[in-house]
Parts: structure tokens; C-alpha cells; sequence
């Protein structure tokens, strides 16, 4: 069955042709994540779709059996509305229902109608039948799974957070029973916990989902179609992300290919028909005129394949300076407290040189204010944070500020990095702000702008230390891959804040995870986290179903081999650590050339993490 058939359709705003003729068909049960540019036409789609907006010509086509719930702007709702009352509003066919059974009730209990008691059962019926009976259940469900606790529950729905409301939101439309979700950055400002959840809970959803989303991760995980607009049509891709990005290569050096070809044989017939009349004029020969006309006719009737585009990258790379020291910054006996809640405890840490540390943790545990106690931009209750000397870093902070935003992104740069108005534009347009861009004032820039001019003064001062909180936070997928390549260049260390799950898996080789206040260190991938902790937690979830007294000793047996397991995979993660602070060593070691007294001090350093690491192997062994 199809959910969606849209045919030659075609959306105008005043002159600019936004959808050109786009048609396309998504079947029941499809996950399709569409694509496109900012600016490309995503959202006004979307609002086409669910009918929120119209357009110039063509057909959208939706059966009538088809309900859709949309993820897009923010409802206005009552004064006074707590979150628990935007959540209820996902029910109101069922509540209106609820509401006349109780009218009903109290009417049969004044005075018994046989027809007043037909019209409570069909009444009955439809709300039980809508659901009306799980509706509690239901919200605890997705309360649940999107981590909306009871205090959430009963605060003012307009005193939360952007972030806050698009989950509340998002909450409330995945309980209105809907067979098509449309759903726009549905993981925005998501810890990855309430994301994974998100995601599970659409691979079991039955209905159609469209998702527009720039979260890599999350488009290969759920979905099996990709739309991609471009100028104004639609190109569909059979497969998840991973597959398009492969598919979308191959495709575009095909038609490359196809273009130069067709170029290629245009010019020879061009070069011939030349030829041709040239010889004519010199022969007044009018046979060879026409046939040289033949041949531009020729050329006028040939199917000609458009030359593909390729958006241009951005090429700029972080200006770096050396450093020869082993610990990059060292944290001792760390505390922080606020309003009672104390989110950091006791933490005593060090970073070593070439580490690329990914910080994780539920959103509001802390981890902004960590980063901004390694700046000193925050001072800690207790212990001290210590960068290594001659350290320089850089800062690409969540909310991006600037001291004068009045001023134009040509003058921000001009005043900042002290250069002339001709190389301050050079810079500027390796980072995609060209022409009239340059001249639009900072306060009117969207956030993935924003972020790309904050990363073009950054990237001119040299450093040895990238501090990055959520820096793909703002941008579309061609934006976060330039972000990729500008630190993938970085030859120094990284601490980074993400929830953007491509992104650390791409770029963490130590992962950091901050919960009530502590730290646990992983030296390991972002696959090999995760895999220790869907192990670790199925061990400790894991629960016997036999119960009988005889089985006591074999539940213990079990419950001795789950502790064991749970301890080696300690182990396993600690001599990971060692063996990684044993390599920095070593590497020092090197460096220090003909400094004995330094020499005796690593050697020294080195000897005693080899005997921990010995008895840490002779605990994995024994």
C-alpha cells in the first residue's frame, strides 16, 4: 500500500523555484530519510506532506486510512499547560470520549435510561477501541524511554528548554497512534542514550517514517531508503546512509564519465561542421554547407547528460604548535557542587599527548562544566585542573557567542586576526562565505554559520589542544564532514563533548563516561565501549528463572561467574590504560635525548607501571 504519492509537483516562493517537478512514491512500512542541502526544499516538503502548507501545481496523493503525526515547530499551547498536559494532548479524541461516559454516569445514576445506557456502551466501545484504557501505561512507556521524569513531568512546559520541548514533543507524537511519522532532526540536542531508545523504538514501529536528519548514525541505523533533493527533483537510493554515500560516488562519476564523453564527441562534431563550412565559403561549394548543417542539426537533437556538481569542500586545517611533553593536562581530587547536586566527585585524571578523549554522559551531568574548568573559565570546590606547560588550545564552545555581533563576518575577521579586507575575504571563502555572505552581521547568522566562522579564527591560531563541545551540533552532513577533516588533520590532543555518534566513532581512541559524578575510563574505540557495556549489561540483567531451594548453589555458582566476567572486563579495560601510559613513555623516552636526570625519572616511572601492568596480567590470567 502507499502512504505518499507525489506527482510533478512544483512549489514557488515569489521567484524562487524551490520544488521542480518532483515525483516520487513511499510505500507502507518504509523508513526513508530525506536529504538535501539547507535550503533545498526538506522542510517545505514536509509541511507539504502534512498538509500544513500548499503549492503551485502537481499532486500529493494520501489515503484516507493514512494519519500522520509531524516533528517540526513547536505548538503553542495554554498558559499554565505542564509537561504532563502537552503529553495528554496526544489523547484528546479519547478524553472527549472519557468525558461523556462521565456525564453519562452521573446522568444514569440520577435517573436509568435503557437508550442512555445503548449510547454509554457504543461510547464504551470507541475508547476502548482508541486505547482509552492504556492510556497511562502508554505515557509511562514513553516517559520512560525518553527519560521524562516525574519533576519533569508537573514543571511549566514553557519554562523548558529548546531541547527539553522537542523531546516533550517528540513524546507526545510517538503516542498518538499515527501510521506515518514525519519527523524533522528528531535527535537533536539528545543525549545518546534517549537516541538509542528513539531508535528502537522505530525499527519496531510498524507504520511509515520519513526522517530529515544530519545524525549519520541514526539515518544507518533506521533507514532503508534515501531521498535526496537536488535542484529542486528528487534522487532515491535503495539502502540506508552508508550504501548512498557509496551509491551517490559511483553515480556521479558515471555521469561524469557519460558528460566528458558526450563533450567529447559534441567537439568533434563542432570541429567538423567548422571545417565543413569553412571549405564550403573557400569551394563555394553549397553541398558541403548542408551537410555541415546536418551535423549541427545533429548535435542540436542529441540527448546531452547534464554535468554533474559536486559542492566544493572546504580546505583550511588548524594551525599547530609542537609540543614535547608527556601529560597534556592533569585533574586532581576534582569536586563540583550545584544547588546540592554534586556532579563531579573526587576526579583525579591525566591526559597524555595524542589522546583523542570522547566525553560521554546523560545530558546535565556535568560535562560542559568540566571542559570549562579545563579552560579556567570555572573554578572546581575542590582539588585543580593543570594544563602542561606551553600548552595552547583552542575552545569551539555549544552556544557560539561573539563579543560584537553587531559587526559583519568580513569585520569580525578583518578586527580579530588583524589583516586587510583582501586576505581577510580569501579566508573567508575557503569556508563558504562568498560574495554578499561576507557582509551579513554575525547576530543575523544561522547556527551552522556561525560555527563555521568561530572554527575559521580558531583555525588560524596555532595549538596543540582541540577542546570541542558538541562541535557538529548546528551543521548539515557536508559541514560536519569538513569539521571531520579539519581534525582529522590535527596531529594534537583532543578532548571533545558529543552526542554525534559518527563522530566519535570516527575520531575517539579513549572514551571518558561521566555518571554521578565519576569517571570511567575506557581506552578503547567507541565499538569496543559500547560492546563492553551491552556485555557488561547483560550480565548484570541477566536473572535465574529457576527458583527452587535445591537450585541455590548452582544460582550463586552463576551469579560468582557473571561477577567474574564483569571483573575481567575491568581488568581488561585498566591494563588497556597502563599499556597506553607505558607508550607515552616510551615515546618520551626518545625525546629526551642525552637529559639523563629526565631520563632516570622516565625509566624510573616506566619500571613501576611495568610491575602494575605484571600483576594486573597475573589477575586477568588467574
Amino acid at each position: 500500500m502507499i502512504s505518499f504519492s507525489v506527482n510533478d509537483l512544483n512549489k514557488y516562493y515569489g521567484s524562487n523555484h524551490v520544488l521542480k517537478g518532483l515525483s516520487f512514491e513511499i510505500f507502507e512500512g518504509e523508513k526513508v530519510g530525506l536529504l538535501g542541502k539547507n535550503g533545498a526544499g526538506k522542510s517545505t516538503l514536509f509541511k507539504i506532506l502534512a498538509g500544513i502548507e500548499g503549492y503551485e501545481s502537481g499532486s500529493v496523493s494520501i489515503p484516507s486510512s493514512v494519519k500522520v503525526g509531524v516533528l517540526d515547530q513547536i505548538p503553542e499551547y495554554p498558559e499554565g499547560y505542564t509537561v504532563m498536559d502537552v503529553l495528554m494532548t496526544a489523547f484528546e479524541k479519547q478524553l472527549s470520549l472519557k468525558q461523556e461516559m462521565n456525564v453519562l454516569e452521573h446522568e444514569m445514576s440520577l435517573h436509568y435510561d435503557e437508550s442512555m445506557m445503548k449510547r454509554y456502551g457504543v461510547i464504551q466501545s470507541s475508547f476502548e477501541a482508541m486505547g482509552g484504557y492504556t492510556i497511562e501505561s502508554e505515557i509511562a512507556r514513553i516517559c520512560n524511554g525518553l527519560q521524562i521524569g516525574n519533576d519533569m513531568q508537573q514543571r511549566a512546559f514553557k519554562l523548558l528548554s529548546g531541547g527539553e520541548k522537542t523531546k516533550i514533543n517528540l513524546g507526545r507524537i510517538l503516542l498518538q497512534n499515527t501510521n506515518v511519522l514525519l519527523l524533522d532532526e528528531p535527535t537533536n540536542h539528545l543525549d545518546i542514550a534517549t537516541t538509542e531508545w528513539i531508535e528502537e523504538f522505530l525499527r519496531q514501529y510498524k507504520g511509515t517514517v520519513i526522517v530529515i536528519s544530519h545524525d549519520r548514525y541514526f539515518l544507518d541505523n533506521i533507514v532503508t531508503r534515501i531521498a535526496e533533493i537536488v535542484e529542486g527533483k528528487v534522487e532515491l537510493y535503495q539502502g540506508n546512509y552508508s550504501y548512498y554515500t557509496v551509491e551517490k560516488e559511483e553515480r556521479y562519476n558515471q555521469q561524469l564519465s557519460q558528460y566528458q564523453q558526450e563533450q567529447k564527441k559534441i567537439q568533434q562534431l563542432e570541429q567538423a561542421a567548422k571545417r565543413m563550412h569553412e571549405w564550403a565559403k573557400n569551394a563555394d561549394n553549397e553541398q558541403m554547407h548542408k551537410r555541415a548543417f546536418a551535423i549541427e542539426k545533429r548535435i542540436e537533437r542529441m540527448e546531452k547528460t547534464d554535468k554533474p556538481l559536486k559542492e566544493k569542500a572546504i580546505t583550511a586545517s588548524f594551525s599547530q604548535e609542537s609540543f614535547a611533553g608527556k601529560e597534556i593536562a592533569v585533574f586532581k581530587d576534582l569536586s563540583k557542587t550545584y544547588d546540592d547536586n554534586r556532579i563531579l566527585d573526587n576526579i583525579s585524571m591525566t591526559v597524555y599527548k595524542g589522546n583523542r578523549i570522547a566525553l560521554l554522559g546523560k545530558n546535565g551531568c556535568g560535562k560542559t562544566t568540566l571542559l570549562r574548568i579545563i579552560t579556567g573559565e570555572e573554578l572546581p570546590d575542590t582539588g585543580f585542573a593543570k594544563l602542561g606547560d606551553s600548552i595552547k588550545y583552542a575552545l569551539l564552545q555549544q552556544n557560539i557567542v561573539f563579543e560584537k555581533p553587531e559587526r559583519t563576518v568580513l569585520d569580525t575577521i578583518r578586527y580579530d586576526l588583524e589583516i586587510n579586507d583582501s586576505t581577510a575575504r580569501n579566508m573567508l571563502a575557503g569556508y563558504k562565505f562568498k560574495g554578499n555572505d561576507v557582509f551579513k552581521k554575525v547576530e543575523a547568522l544561522s547556527g551552522g554559520e556561525r560555527t563555521r566562522l568561530r572554527l575559521c579564527l580558531l583555525m588560524q591560531k596555532g595549538v596543540n589542544l582541540l577542546i570541542l563541545d558538541e562541535p557538529t551540533n548546528h551543521l548539515d552532513i557536508a559541514s560536519r564532514e569538513w569539521v571531520e577533516e579539519c581534525v582529522e588533520d590535527f596531529e594534537g590532543t583532543i578532548i571533545f563533548v558529543s552526542h554525534d555518534r559518527y563522530f566519535i566513532s570516527r575520531f575517539a581512541d579513549k572514551i571518558w563516561e561521566l555518571e554521578a559524578g565519576k569517571i570511567s575510563t575506557f581506552n578503547s574505540s567507541y565499538e569496543e565501549y559500547k560492546e563492553f557495556k551491552e556485555k557488561a549489561k547483560k550480565l548484570n540483567v541477566e536473572k535465574p528463572t529457576i527458583k527452587e531451594k535445591p537450585k541455590v548453589q548452582v544460582k550463586q555458582r552463576k551469579n560468582d561467574e557473571q561477577q567474574s566476567e564483569i571483573q575481567k572486563l575491568k581488568l581488561e579495560n585498566e591494563i588497556s590504560e597502563l599499556e597506553a601510559a607505558i607508550k607515552a613513555i616510551e615515546l618520551e623516552l626518545e625525546q629526551a635525548g642525552a637529559d639523563f636526570v629526565k631520563l632516570q625519572e622516565l625509566l624510573q616511572e616506566k619500571e613501576s607501571l611495568d610491575d602494575e601492568l605484571e600483576q594486573l596480567y597475573e589477575k586477568w590470567i588467574g
